[in-house]
């Protein structure tokens, strides 16, 4: 479903500033930081490097999925352990990979309409702590043991204990499995690969390429504006994203067994997003708040679009997203100087590719008389993307923004679109434009 059309709104959303944690792989335990830890870990230097108050802001919006129970509303203890008041309103947003990008889209409609005009908009995640959960019989076991009133009827019960009843549910397994068509995100992929003929040894080029550019651009320093360090309780210090593998080859990709579709699939760990964790805040404003603290914009946000498609193939989520925000405003393919596409699988994101070049899809999903046609992959996720860096699902959608942001003040350009797939069966796309401050 289309959006109203946001490039005739009056009031303009500028993008100030953002930062981001280092992404931090999951390695079988919880990690060192908690999403609420992320989010102040990134917001604290953010915060010390602007020259308004942090109670300036009008309110805070962060996306978060797998939200801890000791931090309901992350997005309220965030606020306050970033110290902007008790007065500050936070609430918290989710729907699931989108989750980053739809807090900047709401802060932005917040200032569109002008009941807004200072928003800290971000997302935080660590997947490393997403729960274990007790089996269903196990449930019901200690259900019946805790309702029993006298000690036969307790010894009835506990004698109904089974040693299978210790094994848990890993939470993050069912929250990546689509209720609706009983499929997990990795086969999900699979069906995308099938539909376009996607091989495994293309989607293992691209993720190798992923790695490729991810540590390029670490080696260069073109994350070091962009990503602030985290310490920990126990003072250890964290600099950089520690999924990226320099080393990769394809040969060693090749070694890799199926994951979801064993033994024919095409979607493995190594051409797979990571399982990671990290947070990411981007500071937005309206023209009266640039003028009030004299900021300095940076980018501002042209248009937006959410999208939503059958869940098997939600991989394609995001062509119908783009294709529709680029028709509202008028622009093609052309108009675009760099892509940001939200690598959850190598096979989703050439899948995307292939559809924007297939005659029949565009015909008959896009509307299009022509097929949209291919992207310059050397302007696709110029510095790597989830594969090599992570996919902590709450923060992607803002880390794309502003590394989209930052990538093309880089390179002065002055046009570039970020999108994701979303599980489920959605899509988020934002259309960015950079200010004359490019170069």
């Amino acid at each position: 479903m289309a959006t109203r059309d946001q490039t005739a709104a009056a009031e303009p959303v500028y993008i100030i500033d953002g930062a981001r944690t280092p992404f931090l792989k999951a390695r079988g335990r919880p990690g060192p930081f908690t999403p609420v830890d992320l989010a102040v870990q990134c917001g604290r230097p953010l915060l010390l490097r602007q020259s308004f108050a942090p109670d300036a802001f009008d309110q805070v919006i962060l996306g978060c999925v797998n939200v801890i129970s000791e931090e309901m509303n992350p997005a309220r203890v965030a606020a306050l352990r970033l110290g902007l008041g008790e007065d500050m309103p936070a609430f918290t947003v989710q729907i699931n990979c989108g989750s980053g990008m739809q807090s900047i889209d709401t802060a932005a409609r917040y200032i569109r309409e002008g009941s807004s005009d200072l928003i800290l908009a971000g997302g935080a995640e660590a997947l490393s702590h997403s729960p274990l959960l007790l089996r269903q019989d196990a449930v019901e076991w200690l259900s019946d043991l805790q309702q029993a009133k006298s000690v036969a009827a307790k010894m009835q019960a506990a004698s109904q204990f089974q040693p299978g009843m210790l094994k848990p549910v890993i939470g993050i397994e069912r929250g990546l499995t689509d209720p609706i068509v009983e499929l997990n995100m990795g086969q999900t992929a699979e069906v995308v690969a099938h539909l376009f003929g996607i091989t495994r040894q293309q989607a293992d080029e691209y993720a190798l390429e992923s790695h490729q550019r991810l540590a390029h651009a670490q080696d260069e320093g073109w994350l070091d504006d962009e990503v602030v360090p985290a310490m920990s309780n126990d003072g250890e210090f964290y600099r950089a994203d520690d999924g990226v593998r320099a080393d990769n080859s394809l040969g060693a990709l090749a070694k890799l067994k199926p994951v979801f579709e064993p033994p024919h699939g095409q979607v493995t760990a190594g051409n797979s997003s990571q399982i990671t964790d990290g947070a990411c805040w981007v500071i937005l404003a309206s023209e009266k708040a640039v003028k009030e603290h004299g900021l300095k914009p940076i980018a501002k946000i042209v248009d937006s679009q959410w999208s939503a498609l059958d869940p098997k193939i939600m991989g394609l989520g995001p062509v119908l997203a783009v294709t529709e925000m680029l028709k509202r405003s008028g622009q093609t393919r052309d108009d675009i100087d760099l892509w940001e596409i939200n690598e959850a699988f190598a096979a989703q994101v050439l899948g995307c590719l292939a559809a924007w070049e297939d005659p029949e899809f565009c015909r008959s999903v896009l509307g299009l008389d022509q097929p949209f046609g291919p992207i310059d992959r050397e302007r696709l996720n110029v510095d790597g993307g989830a594969i090599s860096l992570g996919h902590p699902v709450g923060t992607s959608g803002n880390r794309i923004v502003l590394h989209l942001v930052n990538a093309m003040r880089r390179k002065g350009l002055k046009r570039g679109i970020a999108t994701e797939c979303i599980g489920g069966g959605q899509a988020g796309a934002m259309l960015i434009e950079m200010l004359q401050e490019t170069s």
